[in-house]
């Protein structure tokens, strides 16, 4: 799949039931080899923000952990460290409260598009 084909998969793949962190990880199923069962499970604490925390949005930790796969390891840290500043500078926000509009009543990025712009970022990295 190209960038796009997988933004929009993984859109797709939100709207089906899966969160964001699984939705992106179900983008990057096959270049990094996990089952359905696997993102499942990998994915599944990362919901609403880390355990519904509203924390660290998972569409970027399912970025970072796609990465790590793909690179088994390699160099994820600077990886992970670029994705979270990309990710805030495109999107506004790196915490699901604040880009949901929990914490301020004003939404600064859906959920839709915080997985597009995990994967935008993600890819222009390959």
């Amino acid at each position: 799949m190209d960038t796009k084909e997988k933004m929009e998969y993984a859109v797709k793949c939100k709207h089906s039931g899966f969160n964001c962190a699984q939705a992106v990880l179900k983008a990057y199923q096959e270049e990094t080899g996990l089952s359905d069962e696997q993102v499942k499970e990998i994915g599944a604490g990362f919901a609403g923000g880390m355990g519904c925390m509203q924390s660290t949005c998972g569409a970027v930790i399912g970025a970072a952990i796609s990465a790590g796969i793909m690179s088994k390891g390699n160099g994820t840290v600077m990886t992970a460290r670029s994705l979270l500043t990309d990710f805030t500078r495109k999107s506004g926000a790196s915490i699901c409260g604040d880009l949901k509009g929990i914490t301020t009543g004003k939404v600064v990025c859906e959920c839709d598009d915080c997985i597009r712009n995990a994967i935008e970022i993600l890819d222009s990295y390959k």
